[in-house]
């Protein structure tokens, strides 16, 4: 009586698990705008605050299992959008990072990869802890190295700072250990497979010409913490 009440009866059990992701993602996309439209705040803020929270509906979709073909879909919407504003402004002040970058362009592909690999192998965990990675481990390392980052180095003609790549692999490790906790449990191989992957995401996020860290942090970390996983856990 309650759900027919509420009209629940009538929705379709895909509409109610794509429901919260939609409604996050509009979420973040107000909070962006707001920022913009209301602050003196700086473009990289508006920026990162898009590129840590919509990271986050990986999560959403990972626990309300929602289809691979919906993800996808999602990401091929928006990686068209993310083209588009580089030519036109549907997004002001996100693609502004002062340098010629696609970055934004490569983390919708990203997620669209992850998901299609992962779901399909029935381990979305992975497409998880890649996603995560980037959207919390680069977006704080842009964060705290523009702000903290006083000792520079250039790797591959991008310049990077020592402050902003411990931030990667600090962040990275505790991400892949929190998943591989839930996922495999409390054993050595956990430990090991987050270090690894962690400094293999800090090398990964230090490349960042044209913005491609956004395609090669997610992809690369979920990557190696599967082929870890499935030397490490069989041994």
């Amino acid at each position: 009586m309650f759900n027919t009440f509420l009209g629940l009866e009538t929705i379709s059990p895909l509409s109610l698990q794509i429901a919260p992701a939609a409604v996050w993602v509009g979420l973040i996309i107000c909070i962006a705008w707001v920022v913009y439209r209301f602050t003196d705040s700086e473009t990289e803020i508006i920026r990162k605050i898009v590129h840590i929270g919509m990271g986050n509906v990986i999560l959403i979709a990972w626990w309300l299992d929602i289809p691979a073909y919906v993800g996808i879909t999602a990401s091929v919407l928006a990686s068209i959008i993310t083209l588009l504003s580089y030519k036109f402004p549907i997004f002001p002040g996100i693609n502004s990072v002062g340098r010629q970058s696609l970055g934004t362009f490569f983390y919708a592909v990203s997620i669209g990869v992850l998901v299609g690999i992962f779901w399909h192998l029935h381990q979305p965990e992975y497409a998880v802890l890649g996603i995560m990675i980037m959207a919390w481990g680069d977006g704080l390392a842009a964060l705290i190295g523009k702000r903290f980052g006083k000792h520079q180095y250039i790797f591959f003609g991008s310049q990077k700072s020592w402050e902003g790549s411990l931030t990667v692999t600090l962040i990275s490790y505790l991400i892949c250990v929190t998943i591989l906790l839930v996922t495999q449990g409390n054993i050595w191989q956990t430990w090991i497979v987050s270090l690894i992957v962690a400094l293999v995401a800090t090398i990964l996020e230090a490349f960042s010409f044209w913005g491609i860290d956004n395609l090669t942090v997610p992809v690369g970390s979920a990557t190696c913490a599967y082929l870890l996983v499935q030397i490490l856990f069989n041994y």
